[in-house]
């Protein structure tokens, strides 16, 4: 396979950085396999993407050579491996542009990472509202108290991991949960801008990138607004980290999270960031070893973030591994990475569209989305046509890809979903639509 071929209208700029997609196909052991009898067309990335011989050979020599736990001991394996864990620290932080290696916060994923922030202010409101002598005697950042009254503020569009978290903060609390509406064109509505986020808000919290529709949120008057009321604002950006340029500072997000297996790194690692003046107000939300400061039987202190909020062993091979995945993309470059996708979008929404009957969620156009495309084909029910398409190799996800309030937004109780990545094709998508032609086929 050789590199992309741009659609027929689509821009050609000289000054876009390029990649050969057949070499970084190279580094994909598993895109070499067969499905099915047919060569393996991987159209799933957004639910998770591969990972290059680089990040997998980083994986399997921390724990050959350097497995120790870090930040506890002072031999030879243990410096070793606390080097390469706060290394990958350094390298995260670096990537994002974030001001200190401290704002990085090592989680599980993206939505433990939304839990952490959601119930330091659900351990702040009760620390707030528990009566002496109940309460601790620490100080309570106003910022994240909540009580009746207060609001949280979300979108329509949310991934479950960023409404759910929420739902529950307000039950919690007593606070309101208010949303952004969804336009029929999939993107969000900001014609109540002034009258949703209020002085009533305490936090905004919106998905960067959809998972299910592929809008790319612009957040610029949304953080405008968000700075007047004197709320904060956190970013899911699970689906922007990997797929763009992300620099915190131009964000101008109070939070943002991500997650390691979506970006070329391994499962059970994400991040965390946070304007360190916050972390270093929030209460911590799990406790237990190295996350302390100093230890009584009556009382504890705590460490100074990013410790404070990764109490236990860390994801130690598994963050080091997503230094690699860092590396790796840094070198393919994401100016890069970001093109190929757009240029992919271009092509398969093109194509998509010869196939009678389907239509597509979200916007249609290949400008301000990214490449998630989700569609229904006819009356064909999602679940079959994802098996027609296994038949021929080709992987997509089908299901309400845990945004059920987008697919009732729509009307439809599923959606077929194909996502792209850096080492996508225009064969593989046009290995798609052959397979879609297939489905109608069968099931006309």
């Amino acid at each position: 396979m050789t590199s992309l071929t741009i659609p027929a209208g689509m821009p050609q700029y000289d000054d876009v950085p390029r990649f050969d997609v057949a070499r970084v196909r190279a580094d994909f052991p598993i895109l070499d396999r067969e499905v099915n009898g047919h060569p393996l067309v991987y159209l799933d990335s957004a639910n998770t993407s591969h990972k290059p011989r680089q990040v997998l050979d980083v994986l399997h020599e921390h724990y050959a050579l350097h497995n120790a736990n870090v930040s506890r001991s002072v031999h030879t394996l243990g410096t070793e491996a606390t080097e390469a864990f706060e290394g990958a620290r350094a390298k995260v932080a670096a990537f994002v542009n974030a001001p200190s290696v401290d704002e990085v916060v090592f989680t599980k994923n993206s939505t433990e990472a939304i839990n952490i922030v959601a119930y330091a202010f659900s351990n702040a409101s009760l620390r707030a509202d528990a009566p002496a002598p109940a309460a601790p005697s620490r100080e309570t950042d106003d910022r994240f108290r909540l009580g009746p009254g207060d609001e949280i503020v979300i979108s329509e569009m949310e991934h479950h991991s960023n409404l759910v978290p929420w739902q529950l903060l307000a039950e919690r609390t007593g606070a309101t949960l208010r949303w952004f509406p969804l336009t029929e064109q999939g993107r969000l509505d900001e014609s109540g801008l002034a009258e949703l986020v209020t002085e009533r808000t305490k936090i905004v919290s919106l998905v960067h990138v959809s998972n299910i529709l592929g809008t790319v949120n612009a957040t610029s008057r949304i953080t405008q607004r968000v700075r007047e009321v004197g709320a904060l604002l956190l970013l899911d950006c699970s689906q922007s980290v990997p797929h763009m340029p992300i620099d915190v500072v131009d964000l101008d997000a109070d939070f943002i999270v991500f997650t390691g297996h979506k970006m070329c790194g391994p499962t059970g690692i994400g991040v965390l960031w946070g304007r360190g003046e916050l972390l270093a107000a929030m209460p911590p939300v799990y406790g237990g070893g190295s996350m302390i400061e100093t230890v009584t039987m009556a009382r504890t202190t705590f460490a100074a973030p990013p410790a404070r909020f990764e109490a236990g062993t860390p994801p130690i091979a598994e963050a080091v591994a997503l230094g690699a995945a860092v590396d790796y993309l840094t070198g393919v470059g994401m100016r890069a990475i970001q093109w190929h996708e757009k240029e992919l979008t271009a092509y398969a929404l093109d194509a998509l569209a010869t196939v009678p009957g389907l239509r597509v969620f979200g916007p249609t156009v290949p400008v301000g989305r990214g490449g998630t495309i989700s569609f229904a084909l006819g009356d064909i029910h999602p679940h079959d046509v994802g098996q027609v398409l296994d038949s021929l190799g080709v992987q997509v996800r089908v299901g309400h890809h845990c945004a059920k309030p987008v697919c009732s937004r729509f009307g439809v109780p599923a959606m077929t979903r194909a996502s792209f990545y850096l080492y996508t094709t225009t064969e593989e998508i046009d290995a798609l639509v052959v397979g879609l032609e297939q489905a109608r086929k069968v099931f006309d």
